[in-house]
């Protein structure tokens, strides 16, 4: 019997590694979504960009789809940079440099990481979501060499690590990404492909 199609709506390669890492014990095949199928982020939070993406992926290829939308909100910047996490800069040094530059010598370090998972059928219905959070604080300089993003500089005190410090299952287990999917995880077994 051929497995089902689950297209991931993202371009983004760490995402998709810690994405596939998640879905690994599923049934289904991941793959990636068309190149050229750019889709614009137009919702005001991060559940509305991921069933933005998982909608549209799915309509455009005909297959399941998900979808993720995460960032980091940082207290003291009133949650930005929020949505806007990856275009706050051009790479992710650059968005490093930018938030600590815009936090500045501000004592309040308190973050989160945010995510938000939507899986869409075929027909572009969106069938499950979930949304997990991580809290944390903001280092004045990165640390660690693993992870993608803001990962270097977002440390985590129950661990007294940066999630770029962290052995990826210790990651896994406790991001935002992990709490959002072991939501979800329970619900996509429950999922009929044909349907």
């Amino acid at each position: 019997m051929q497995m089902p199609i689950m297209v991931v709506a993202t371009g983004n390669p760490g995402k998709v590694r810690e994405m596939q890492e998640y879905l690994v014990e599923l049934d289904w095949e991941l793959i990636l979504k068309p190149e050229e199928l750019d889709i614009e982020e137009t919702g005001d939070t991060f559940l509305a960009n991921a069933c933005i993406k998982a909608s549209q992926v799915a309509l455009a290829t005909g297959e399941w789809a998900i979808a993720d939308d995460s960032g980091l909100e940082v207290d003291a910047l009133e949650g930005a940079p929020g949505i806007f996490s990856a275009r706050y800069g051009k790479t992710d040094p650059e968005r490093i440099e930018r938030l600590l530059f815009e936090l500045g010598d501000e004592l309040n370090r308190q973050a989160q990481f945010a995510c938000a998972i939507a899986i869409a059928r075929p027909d572009g219905n969106i069938a499950l979501q979930a949304e997990g959070i991580c809290r944390g604080e903001i280092l004045h300089l990165p640390r660690g060499s693993d992870g993608f993003g803001y990962d270097p500089i977002f440390y985590v005190p129950e661990h007294g690590l940066t999630f770029a410090e962290m052995l990826p299952e210790v990651k896994r287990a406790i991001s935002h990404r992990g709490q959002a999917f072991e939501v979800l995880l329970p619900q996509i077994q429950s999922l009929t492909p044909g349907a």
